[in-house]
């Protein structure tokens, strides 16, 4: 902007005493016909009001006077036109500020107002200054707002109203009044002064990039009004809104110094919305890398998703963070559960995909599967209209077959079920204030290393974190809390599951789970899950307890250390498996190790375990199990022992166990100790060539004695004459019917005490 280097008297028209050859009786354009000579104009020497000043008698319609040399005026300035005048005699005219509005170009800018207010003169002799203000924006006081196009003005006055009348022009004053319109100038740039009509109709964008490229590192502002912004838009001032914008969906806006919510809020007047703008150019320009929510509570009416705030988008794979505030849900029947149900056809040998499915238009992407042969936590990943079929998260246990099946789309706050890839996406200190009104997090069908950490998770309606696919490889979550929206209801009517995990390599640590159905099914292996503490005990006497960890696959590789587990089981199935019989060409249940952790359980039945197996097919075992230095404890009520084999579908073959180690753990309120290898006392009173030793339910799972490691002589090992014998006896194992007996056979009749370590498995 030239504001400051024009000045008032750089503005100032030649006076009319210097001659009339530059007073155009026109528009003031070169080659108009000027007011020298002109018979009905003249210059008065000496008038008592004016001195030196024009007297014109008016003989038309409109009567102009213009200066023709061209007044600048720049984008952001603002200026006053004013003259003295008063009638002398004859009829009485109107008196009115008027210009010619030019471009660049010298041409016309038409559409925009060129004359100010007229003023009728009351009478003769009295003096009336009549004024104007032209400037760039359409501000409160402006008469004449002639945008950004406009570069010059010629300025002048028409004489209007009845004609013969004589009028005396004392002269014509231009100043440059833009310090009364823009205050501060030196910290805030507005956009009308640049052109910005806000109407929401026009389109402002180069009126915003015009006032952004003058602030020169001030700050832009948008006052009042609906600007609509037709096509991208980035503004890299720091910018304040009190007015709003509108844009197509498509269209992105980035506040490169302004990227936080508070400002998407206030630009698009409402917190979805800025919610949705904010996130489409988190995820659209490379220069932004976090989404501050500056500790606000962001209130969301509808869920916000792909299609609704990025269109177009489908995969996106660098660090991004929403961090440092509040999701609140508004409720209403953006957040209601769609629900489907609908036949479809099932082939394990295409383990993904359920064909013929009726209805397939109506099943949204990211639909839970419920029916017959469905696990827990089996979500609809895409799907296929032309050839009616879906393709699932996670295979079928329940075999070929036509089904019917029903389909729940949950809402969620934040919705990526569309993006095909998400990857190292992150959430940090953020509370999702679910209230029973929405579920948390979807992930993306596929994705690596998204991170939820130091977030709550607070009263979901069905779900907190859900994968519909493989976005959950990797994932961490750190230092979080989830709290049920079923906090009061008994533990056996619960329906909301905390985070669900179809992939490998997750990390879930140091964080909180309270009251769930579930605090987590998981699928995959790999996983780290540390340090946590989840709870899902209710307030019955004798209450039921289900499992809190839900491992869907044989062969994990996981690790859970360090955990407080209270009132739920840790239960290990295969229900993820399109053929869940054991098939020789595969791994069994092994690869888990469970150490360090506190199991509590209260006012829970006798048959109680923290530990469940659950083959959902026949002719599994456990081939790698460590369960270490653990201390298990039952307040109130006793329970029988800590560890179950759920043979709903089927039992282990505890012929076929191996490396299972049980050791080291404490137990309190417990009546069975169980462990692997198991210590045994025997004493003989009565000689007998064969000892038979019973193991009574010490083995984990009530596995088979399938090895004895030692056997110990504790006191002499004497015959019937009392005569000690030095001789060692020969072990038989897996006996009787049940297959947890021993035999120790001597050459003689014996009697004395022994101490024996059997096992259940194979050590390798």
């Amino acid at each position: 902007m030239t504001i400051a280097i024009i000045g008032n008297q750089s503005l100032m028209p030649r006076a009319f005493r210097l001659g009339l050859n530059q007073w155009s009786q026109s528009d003031g354009r070169a080659g108009s016909p000027t007011w020298a000579g002109a018979a009905n104009a003249a210059i008065v020497p000496a008038d008592e009001d004016f001195g030196s000043c024009l007297e014109i008698l008016k003989i038309q319609t409109v009567t102009s006077i213009r200066y023709m040399r061209r007044t600048p005026i720049n984008p952001g300035s603002y200026l006053r036109i004013s003259a003295r005048v008063k009638a002398i005699a004859g009829n009485l005219p109107q008196v009115r500020i008027a210009a010619f509005a030019g471009n660049a170009a010298g041409e016309n800018v038409a559409g925009v107002t060129q004359v100010g207010p007229a003023v009728a003169l009351p009478g003769y002799g009295q003096v009336v200054e009549v004024s104007a203000i032209v400037g760039s924006g359409r501000r409160e006081g402006v008469d004449m707002p002639w945008g950004r196009n406009a570069a010059f003005g010629h300025f002048g006055l028409d004489l209007t109203g009845d004609n013969n009348g004589s009028i005396r022009i004392e002269s014509v004053v231009i100043e440059d009044v833009t310090a009364a319109f823009v205050p501060g100038m030196l910290d805030w740039v507005d956009v009308r002064d640049f052109g910005a009509v806000g109407n929401g109709v026009a389109d402002d964008r180069a009126a915003f990039l015009a006032a952004d490229q003058a602030a020169a590192g001030r700050g832009v502002l948008v006052p009042e009004g609906s600007y609509f912004i037709g096509s991208d838009l980035s503004i890299a001032s720091p910018i304040r809104f009190t007015g709003t914008l509108r844009m197509p969906r498509a269209a992105r806006l980035a506040l490169t110094r302004s990227f936080d919510f508070p400002s998407y809020a206030s630009a698009f007047g409402d917190e979805t919305e800025g919610l949705k703008r904010a996130l489409q150019a988190l995820l659209g320009f490379t220069d932004h890398a976090v989404l501050d929510l500056c500790g606000r509570v962001v209130h969301l009416a509808e869920p916000i998703t792909i299609a609704g705030a990025v269109p177009g988008m489908t995969s996106f794979a660098n660090r991004r963070v929403i961090a440092n505030g509040q999701i609140s849900i508004t409720p209403g029947p953006a957040w209601d559960t769609a629900t489907v149900t609908s036949v479809a056809t099932y082939n394990p040998n295409q383990s993904l995909t359920l064909s013929g499915v009726g209805n397939v238009a109506n099943i949204e992407i990211g639909s839970r599967v419920a029916g017959n042969g469905v696990g827990r936590e089996v979500y609809v990943r895409d799907k296929n209209l032309a050839q009616g079929t879906l393709t699932l998260s996670n295979p079928l246990y329940g075999g070929a077959g036509t089904r019917s099946y029903t389909f729940h789309r949950y809402r969620y706050a934040f919705d990526f079920a569309e993006m095909e890839q998400l990857s190292r996406f992150n959430f940090d200190d953020i509370e999702f204030l679910l209230e029973g009104n929405a579920s948390g997090v979807m992930l993306a069908k596929t994705g690596t290393m998204n991170c939820f950490r130091d977030c709550y998770f607070t009263r979901p309606k069905d779900r907190g974190i859900t994968s519909i696919g493989s976005a959950c490889q990797g994932m961490l979550v750190d230092r979080c809390e989830f709290l049920s929206n079923e906090m009061g209801d008994l533990a056996q009517n619960r329906s909301t599951i905390a985070l669900n995990v179809n992939n490998n390599d997750t990390k879930i640590r140091h964080s909180r789970f309270i009251r769930f159905a579930h605090f987590a099914v998981m699928n995959g292996g790999g996983h780290m899950i540390e340090g946590n503490h989840w709870f899902q005990g209710d307030n019955a006497q004798n209450g039921v307890r289900f499992g809190g960890l839900i491992l869907t696959q044989t062969n994990v590789q996981a690790t859970v250390t360090g955990n407080y587990i209270d009132n739920c089981s840790i239960e290990w199935t295969n229900e993820h498996d399109a053929a869940p019989d054991f098939l020789g060409d595969e791994y069994s249940f092994g690869g888990l190790t469970i150490t360090g952790n506190t199991f509590l359980a209260s006012n829970t039945t006798l048959g109680f375990n923290w530990l469940v197996v659950k083959p959902y097919g026949s002719g599994h075992f456990i081939h790698g199990l460590a369960v270490m230095g653990n201390v298990f404890k039952s307040l109130v009520n006793k329970i029988t022992r800590i560890d179950r084999v759920d043979t709903t579908f089927a039992d282990l073959n505890y012929q076929r166990m191996r490396n299972i180690q049980f050791q080291g753990n404490m137990f309190n309120g417990v009546n069975t100790y169980v462990a692997n290898p198991v210590d045994i006392s025997h004493s003989q009173a009565t000689a007998a060539n064969r000892w038979l030793i019973t193991v009574d339910k010490a083995l984990p799972f009530n596995g088979w004695v399938r090895n004895v490691q030692s056997v110990v002589a504790t006191s002499a090992i004497t015959n019937s004459a009392n005569t000690r014998v030095s001789e060692m006896p020969w072990v038989q194992t897996q006996l009787a019917a049940n297959q947890r007996q021993i035999a120790l056979n001597w050459n003689a009749a014996v009697r004395g005490s022994v101490s024996l370590r059997a096992r259940m498995d194979n050590p390798d």
